[in-house]
């Protein structure tokens, strides 16, 4: 229905991704986004080792044989993670899209390079986008600020970021933030982008490996709930609003308060066992983006995939034709 230069170049039916979301990037969500024609990425550092992900990503191949690709997130920690390791794992198994984030990939694209892998690098700047371009990544995911996780401390939504990425980059444009209807593709697209990230519209799907509850909780909200943590330490996050958000966020406003004051509130641990695992939404921290409140049923990803295709589809050959002037 919508065939561009991303569909061309990473070799999907639609201009769609679910892009790398820690926990619930897994085989059982991405298989199931391949299977409806779009482009899913398994989430490197939800498994425990590398040899964890070789693993997954062979489960994931048993479940789709249609294109997904990896996720590999690189954060500066005290104890980092063994990306090389994890890079190694994804060339080995075969996976030829892979998706990075955080820090410059650079380091890590001579070897992607080598084995005929494709890079997107996710971005929260036209700035950082146009220098992974000038690195050599195939394709540039772009954060607004609407959405969920890390959306950067510059504050543009993606009505602008978009645009004013497009107007840098000749590489396709993946838009994310806020995204989750056929008419946000069509703007997507009017505004240079060629396909759209959706995080959260894919958490509130039947294969999506989070509790009922969490699910339940993301049709249930509103475009307003969800909080910003972690500004004052110039590591903005965007999560869904509960008590823990909102209790991480006040701490956070305290004069001389750090990171260390909310650590135990903030634990991955916490959300993904208490909140995804057990379906206690006041739990723990968790991710979510303005999109909710553009979400309004749990539904499988065939059926998100063909609703947002539908909309987009009737948005452009009937909707906007006939506001033209005759």
């Amino acid at each position: 229905m919508f065939t561009n230069a991303f569909t061309e170049l990473f070799g999907v039916d639609h201009p769609l991704v679910c892009g790398g979301m820690t926990a619930v990037g897994t085989a059982d969500l991405i298989s199931a986004v391949a299977n409806a024609g779009a482009l899913g990425f398994l989430t490197a550092l939800t498994q425990p080792t590398p040899e964890a992900l070789a693993a997954e990503i062979a489960r994931c191949r048993e479940m789709t044989d249609k294109p997904f690709g990896v996720n590999l997130t690189i954060l500066p920690t005290l104890q980092p993670a063994p990306y090389d390791e994890y890079r190694d794992a994804i060339v080995d198994s075969g996976i030829k899209i892979v998706e990075t984030a955080g820090s410059n990939p650079a380091p890590h694209l001579p070897t992607f390079k080598q084995a005929g892998v494709k890079v997107i690098h996710k971005a929260v700047t036209v700035r950082h986008a146009v220098k992974a371009e000038q690195v050599g990544v195939d394709a540039v995911s772009i954060d607004g600020f609407e959405c969920a996780g890390h959306p950067g401390e510059d504050d543009v939504p993606g009505l602008v970021l978009i645009p004013a990425a497009a107007r840098k980059l000749s590489i396709p444009i993946i838009a994310s933030g806020g995204l989750a209807t056929g008419s946000g593709l069509v703007a997507a697209l009017a505004l240079g982008a060629s396909a759209v990230n959706m995080g959260t519209r894919f958490m509130a799907t039947d294969e999506a490996p989070i509790h009922p509850n969490v699910k339940q909780q993301i049709v249930d909200n509103t475009e307003r709930d969800t909080v910003l943590v972690f500004r004052e330490f110039r590591n903005t996050a965007r999560v869904a609003r509960n008590s823990i958000s909102q209790e991480i966020a006040e701490i956070s406003r305290r004069p001389g308060a750090s990171f260390d004051d909310v650590a135990h509130l903030a634990s991955g641990k916490r959300g993904r066992e208490q909140v995804y695992g057990n379906g206690d939404v006041e739990g723990g921290l968790w991710w979510a983006s303005q999109a909710q409140g553009l979400i309004h049923n749990i539904a499988s990803c065939r059926e998100v995939v063909d609703t947002i295709l539908s909309e987009a589809r009737q948005i452009v050959t009937s909707q906007l034709p006939s506001q033209l002037a005759k």
